[in-house]
């Protein structure tokens, strides 16, 4: 109906505009022909033409005129530097365009005091080189133009502009040839009219230039008279002293290390018991109790001496009834296990902190190595140094050969990264082991003691064969990191890898010495702390600490974690299984104790 209605508005609307045109006089009467015209089939119908309409709201056209040109004025007016906020987004132009306006009337020069930051106004920052800088800086002074960095494209030279023409705007470093080769011929010229008066006179002046330039001699000038002859006795003498006196600093600098007083104190009742056996005596009832290893549940014994970190434990060799650690107090004691649980003795003779040490076979001799560059042979029960090595570099670890026929072969990873191999019998050096190309951080024996296995700061492994400096395997790959520390599972098959992307690698120690894929173990942090990874007897467990104070614990088959102990205040950076007490394991921390679970 609505629509109906429409139709019928729109119906009366168009009868109604007719009528009114038919009442209208008609001004040209030419027009009635053309109205025929259009009565005729032929012809298009009569076109109406309404009245506009328009549905915008009406607006003041003087109120829009004047805030159009407010907002062209306001851009195009320079910014007032001192007003806080900005209500519309200025041009670059505007930004940074020079400060204009009239002079203050209580400000110098017509700029406002908060605006100075120069005596002679306000200066602009602009980033040049300082090479451009000095290069028109010169031409300034020379030529009396320069180049404007913050002027714009129009002018971009300050200065004498005559002078710009006439020069063809040349700087003072970019001198045409012609002129480079012009002025120095007038230099030669003017050297040569002064030198003609002058020269004459400072020829026979010793104090003169030209008279050292003329009597110089050059030391490969003139010819040798004759070869030199036998050298008399004086000259025999003297060469004989100084190379005398060379291989004496050789020396010197070959086995420098810090001389320190060796000492050592017995902290025990008595170091013979009313049988006579000796303190470091293993007990005649020590044996294992049975052959499963077990994850121990709570801290039995904790020992407390060093002032400083503990940086190494070891338990003395198949008994464990003493345990030896190095401090970083420079000192290195060895405490009993089984009985008292007190410090027995403490060996002095390191003047920086110990970094490594390792039992002889027996237990009855022990290696230490130091920062002071000194590797120290003791003997266990009375505290004397047997022998003292040194090459002149940081030892990073130690190790005796395992052979008992080879007790007396020492290896030791040096910070100038090689291994070197003594004789302790003799003293000597009898091998260097020379292809890292970092710090050596490992040394460990495979392949019943024929080869050795070494770590470095390189990131890499190699292995090596016993006497042979030649590597026979190098393992790198882009993925691996530092592996600062090394142990060999108990069946002499694999090798566990601290890796210090936070992961315990395992490798064969097979002829290949391939990568387990399958094995990896994870979730400690370990990252930047050379932290000890160890195996328990039976070989069923793998542990090692972080670097949060806990020590961890995994099943060797599955590689999951067992179970985790928090042990230290800091890093635990070692962990050694009891040789004979199956779920007895001791740690040792940056907090200066060493636990024993």
């Amino acid at each position: 109906m609505d629509l109906i209605q429409s139709y019928k508005e729109t119906d009366d609307d168009d009868n109604l505009m007719q009528q009114h045109s038919d009442s209208a006089p008609n001004p040209n009467p030419t027009t009635t022909t053309t109205s025929d015209d259009h009565s005729s089939p032929d012809s298009s119908p009569v076109r109406i033409s309404l009245p506009s309409k328009s549905a915008a709201p009406k607006v003041d056209d003087t109120m829009l005129a004047l805030s159009v040109a407010g907002s062209t004025r306001a851009l195009t007016k320079p910014l007032d530097p001192t007003q806080h906020v900005v209500n519309f987004n200025p041009t670059y132009d505007q930004l940074w365009a020079p400060i204009h306006g009239p002079a203050h009337p209580y400000a110098k020069d017509g700029i406002a005091q908060g605006m100075r930051n120069h005596k002679l106004g306000f200066v602009e920052n602009a980033a040049i080189e300082p090479f451009v800088f000095d290069e028109q800086y010169n031409t300034f002074y020379k030529y009396g133009y320069a180049a404007d960095p913050s002027a714009s494209e129009g002018n971009n030279y300050i200065g004498d502009l005559e002078a710009l023409k006439q020069n063809d705007a040349i700087s003072v470093y970019n001198i045409p040839q012609h002129e480079q080769k012009k002025r120095k011929l007038e230099k030669k010229k003017e050297a040569m009219e002064t030198g003609e008066n002058e020269e004459a006179e400072e020829i026979d002046n010793p104090a003169s230039e030209m008279w050292l330039r003329k009597n110089r001699k050059s030391p490969w000038s003139g010819k040798k008279e004759g070869l030199q002859g036998e050298l008399t006795e004086e000259q025999k003498k003297y060469a004989e002293e100084y190379a005398k006196k060379k291989g004496e600093e050789r020396d010197g600098n070959k086995d420098k290390g810090e001389v320190f007083a060796d000492k050592s104190t017995f902290h025990g009742k008595e170091e013979r018991d009313y049988q006579g056996r000796s303190w470091i005596a293993p007990p005649k009832d020590a044996k294992p109790t049975n052959d499963h290893c077990y994850i121990p549940k709570r801290l039995v014994h904790t020992w407390s001496g060093h002032t400083k970190g503990v940086s190494a434990i070891r338990f003395f060799p198949k008994h464990g009834h003493l345990i030896l650690s190095a401090g970083m107090d420079t000192k290195v004691k060895i405490w009993d296990v089984f009985n008292s649980g007190k410090c027995m003795r403490t060996y002095m003779g390191h003047s920086k902190a110990v970094r490594d040490i390792s039992f002889c076979n027996e237990g009855s001799k022990f290696l230490t190595a130091s920062y002071d560059k000194n590797i120290k042979y003791w003997d266990t029960e009375t505290g004397q140094v047997i022998s003292t090595f040194s090459t002149g570099k940081i030892p990073y670890v130690v190790k005796l050969n395992p052979d008992d026929d080879k007790q007396n072969i020492l290896l030791a990873g040096m910070s100038d990264k090689k291994i070197v191999q003594w004789d302790m019998n003799s003293g000597q050096i009898t091998q260097e082991y020379d292809q890292h190309l970092g710090a050596v951080n490992t040394i460990t024996f495979v392949d019943n003691n024929r080869r050795f296995v070494t770590s470095s700061d390189d990131k890499s492994l190699r292995v090596w064969e016993f006497g042979i400096p030649v590597v026979i395997k190098y393992i790198s790959e882009p993925h691996m990191h530092s592996m600062p520390s090394i142990s060999l599972h108990p069946n002499t098959n694999w090798l566990a890898a601290q890796s210090l992307d936070n992961q315990i690698l395992i490798y064969s120690t097979r002829e290949r010495f391939q990568l387990n894929k399958k094995k990896r173990f994870s979730g400690h942090i370990v990252a930047g702390y050379a932290c000890q990874v160890n195996f328990s007897p039976d070989g069923r467990f793998v542990m090692s600490g972080d670097g949060e104070g806990k020590c961890w614990f995994w099943d060797w088959k599955s590689c999951k974690v067992f179970r985790t102990l928090k042990c230290h205040e800091g890093v635990c950076i070692g962990c050694e299984w009891h040789p004979l007490e199956q779920s007895k394991v001791a740690t040792c921390g940056w907090d200066g104790l060493i636990k024993y679970c």
